[in-house]
């Protein structure tokens, strides 16, 4: 039994949640169960709660950098869960990793060069990419027998014939959530090298590396490699502290790094948030027993969810599922338009869910769920999609 109570249904409405107050904003009625944002209903670990406590009772909140024991805690954590052991110079403490990728497109293209991606994947990628002035280019993944795949002959002609500067890699994969293997990796950072592109690698999803599955840090693949690589983290989706909103970019190469640096600077960026500082430490150094715990909680979730699609005969069908606390529910059997599918969801089953459409080229069909919620939530969300059924 878990030390940790990840079963607490806790209330979060009237507190500033996008995923709870702002139902009206996002045209949904107010009785739905929200399960669409990427943003867990558990409480962070209790190390996190004291050390914003203690920071707290000196009621000063001035401009901060970022301490070496901080950047100790955050490099000592990299060499427990994943074996790399990076020089604290290769950090650059940011606001969130996608402050951190547009800087990163912006330092390593020109307007009007291409940026390939990799869909369906996490909306802003694609938002990230028109709003700095740089063209698209996309991969589609490929569903086979259940789990995704890249098809890496459109990989290396799209690269090749489409002015491609900076390949944007999502690893963990969102939504998909595939867990890329090390033959896969390094298949794609040849390919970039052989071509000349960069790699941005998001990896805000690494430390949810579930059911045996291993997360390879894409600098971990070897010195060229890692020296071609910007590489995005955040302890904000492992500990749930996106409100503070802290992240890390690590950048071997002193060039690209001086080039992205001066592209944070250039957009006025001073300090990190103080709390976020105190937070991030403190789950660096003590959170890896709740880690663990959570990580098997979300197992069971999967399983659950797994279970009772099956169970009610929805037709509803999960993708394989590697890792993150974002499933992707493969509902075209259904034989219904992607509005007619957030129609029966919203409307019938009551429920929250994240459109496939949304995540481009490959997402019309699929809805992404959240499963970082209590067993109690989800199972009460299924009941709810069996009564739908029922009702036709």
């Amino acid at each position: 039994m878990s030390a940790f109570d990840f079963d607490r249904e806790i209330d979060r409405y009237g507190t500033g949640s996008i995923k709870y107050g702002f139902h009206k904003t996002y045209g949904k009625p107010q009785d739905v169960i929200p399960l669409w944002v990427a943003d867990m209903d558990f409480q962070s670990p209790p190390e996190v709660h004291e050390a914003l406590t203690q920071y707290a009772k000196d009621g000063v909140f001035g401009y901060t950098y970022a301490l070496p024991e901080y950047h100790e805690a955050v490099g000592g954590w990299m060499e427990r869960r994943f074996g790399w052991c990076p020089d604290p110079e290769w950090d650059q403490t940011i606001p969130g990793v996608m402050f951190g990728v547009a800087a990163a497109i912006r330092a390593l293209t020109k307007e009007g060069e291409t940026v390939l991606i990799q869909q369906p994947v996490y909306p802003p990628f694609q938002e990230i990419i028109a709003s700095n002035r740089r063209k698209l280019a996309v991969n589609e993944l490929v569903l086979k027998d259940g789990r995704y795949e890249i098809d890496f002959e459109a990989f290396e002609r799209q690269i090749s014939r489409e002015n491609v500067r900076v390949f944007l890699l999502c690893s963990p994969h969102n939504p998909v959530a595939r867990i890329w293997t090390e033959a896969e990796l390094r298949r794609m950072g040849e390919l970039c090298l052989k071509y000349g592109v960069r790699i941005i690698s998001d990896e805000i999803h690494a430390d949810f590396a579930l059911f045996g599955n291993r997360q390879i840090l894409f600098p971990t693949l070897g010195e060229e490699l890692a020296r071609n690589c910007v590489l995005c983290t955040s302890p904000s989706k492992t500990f749930n502290l996106m409100g503070l909103q802290t992240a890390n970019m690590w950048i071997p190469d002193p060039e690209i790094r001086a080039a992205v640096v001066k592209e944070c600077q250039r957009s006025f960026w001073f300090g990190i948030n103080a709390m976020a500082l105190t937070a991030s430490a403190a789950a660096y150094r003590h959170g890896e027993e709740w880690l663990d715990a959570l990580c098997v909680y979300l197992e069971e979730n999967v399983r659950l969810v797994t279970r009772r699609l099956a169970e009610m005969n929805s037709g509803i069908q999960p993708v394989t599922h590697d890792g993150t606390y974002l499933m992707w529910l493969d509902c075209r059997s259904l034989g219904m338009s992607s509005g007619k599918l957030d129609a029966f969801f919203t409307e019938k089953a009551k429920l929250w869910l994240y459109p496939g459409v949304l995540f481009g080229a490959g997402g019309p069909g699929f809805f992404r769920m959240n499963i970082g919620a209590p067993h109690s939530v989800l199972a009460r969300a299924m009941d709810q999609l069996e009564s739908a059924f029922r009702m036709g």
